[in-house]
């Protein structure tokens, strides 16, 4: 029995779809712990790309079952797209994709709510995608909110979307441009008939997967500095995106999880506004956005670029419990002359290498940074630790050092083959693919 978390280490993006779809193949069983449709996993397999919002990047694998848990939020609209789009691409799913009676539901009022606040003035804005994923959490804290196990009961469903309207209208205002309240109920109605083969215990099927000796892979969307507590507060997402989330949002004990994986591209990127402190400006930070295709899966908005950052690493190291590091987007710095790592913060007239609390200080931070020569050659051919340029190895050895976990992957391209692994000396960690 084996249960693994695969969590960002940075403020998300950083190719997780890929990991999760990697590991997948020796994964019986793939559950999302958090987050919305606000998330994008791009996985590429073949000639094919499959961008994944809500069902887990395990689907991809005909024989791996999968779990939204009850950590997510779902729009229904969302997922019933992106399963037709599934099927289209010859992805099986019914059958195969389950979702927690215990989620809660995002509504048309939640997407206006969440518009409204975004439409605000800019120094009050978050950068959110829009797509109520924000007031569906709100209103899950708040004891108000819609399961789905209320939604497949019409007459909770009713009082509930009922209630859930006096709240928008009196945070709105009664002359909102909200969806009439019948239609929301239609909605909900349709909403039933596509969540009522899907709906389960999520809690009980995970753990009756591993009591039969099941492998459990844990999916979680966003990234360390975008968690609720522990990121950039307050520009971060809604839900717990590190590794304890995953036991909250699928419901298991924290002594089931054996193994925490991080990823982590090898420079770094942020989308919407908030803290950036090795963010790039310039020539610099187009050509990384251009060579990365740093643009959102979800959104289509550029992404903002910077050098690898350390001081960020290390803190998802320590709130996560990493156990293995996996590095991707080598490939994107192939033709840099000179590549930098940030080792520290320089805050006034004080060095630190934790990440501070304070707002006001990350803003202010600005990055003390290590240089290293660029190798200038294309590493998208290498498999073995061996076949990448000497450069880039010392680079990413300094990066292990720095960040005190081990690197047992390097993704080198977007399709399923193109990694490089490296061999394991501790027992305890099991390598990611093997």
């Amino acid at each position: 029995m084996s249960c693994r978390v695969v969590v960002g280490a940075q403020w998300g993006d950083e190719g997780k779809g890929k990991i999760v779809d990697l590991l997948s193949e020796e994964a019986d069983v793939v559950a999302r712990y958090q987050g919305g449709p606000n998330a994008g996993h791009t996985v590429v397999v073949g000639d094919q790309t499959f961008i994944l919002h809500l069902i887990p990047s395990g689907i991809l694998r005909p024989n791996t079952i999968c779990y939204i848990g009850n950590g997510v939020v779902v729009d229904c609209d969302a997922l019933r797209h992106e399963r037709d789009t599934l099927l289209k691409q010859g992805v099986r799913v019914d059958g195969r994709l389950f979702v927690s009676m215990s989620a809660h539901i995002i509504l048309p009022d939640h997407r206006a709510l969440e518009q409204l606040t975004e439409g605000g003035p800019e120094s009050v804005r978050i950068g959110t995608t829009g797509r109520g994923i924000g007031p569906a959490y709100t209103d899950k804290a708040g004891r108000v909110g819609l399961r789905v196990a209320d939604l497949l009961d019409p007459g909770i469903r009713e009082e509930r979307v009922r209630r859930l309207r006096e709240r928008a209208v009196h945070l709105l205002g009664p002359d909102a441009p909200l969806e009439p309240f019948e239609a929301v109920l239609a909605r909900c109605a349709k909403d039933d008939a596509l969540l009522r083969p899907m709906a389960v215990n999520v809690s009980h099927a995970v753990d009756a997967a591993m009591r039969g000796g099941k492998r459990v892979l844990l999916e979680g969307a966003q990234g360390t500095h975008l968690d609720l507590d522990h990121g950039t507060y307050p520009y971060v997402t809604s839900s717990s995106a590190i590794a304890g989330g995953a036991c909250t949002g699928v419901g298991i004990g924290p002594t089931r999880i054996t193994d925490v994986i991080g990823v982590a591209k090898a420079y770094a990127t942020r989308v919407g506004n908030g803290p950036f402190p090795s963010e790039l400006e310039g020539e610099l930070a187009a050509k990384l956005r251009e060579e990365g295709n740093e643009y959102g899966a979800t959104t289509g908005r550029p992404r903002r670029c910077g050098w690898f950052d350390v001081v960020a690493i290390r803190h998802a190291v320590r709130v996560n419990g990493l156990t293995q590091l996996v590095i991707t987007k080598l490939d994107v710095l192939d033709a840099m002359p000179e590549i930098k790592i940030v080792v520290e913060y320089e805050i006034g007239n004080r060095r630190v290498s934790e990440m501070p609390e304070s707002l006001a200080e990350l803003n202010a931070a600005r990055p003390i940074c290590e240089a290293f020569s660029g190798w200038r050659a294309p590493t998208t051919t290498a498999r073995q630790w061996d076949d990448l340029p000497r450069e880039a190895r010392r680079y990413l050895d300094r990066v292990e050092e720095l960040a005190g976990v081990p690197i047992r992957l390097v993704s080198v391209g977007s399709g399923r083959d193109e990694n490089v692994r490296r061999s394991v000396n501790r027992p305890e960690a099991q390598p990611v693919g093997r």
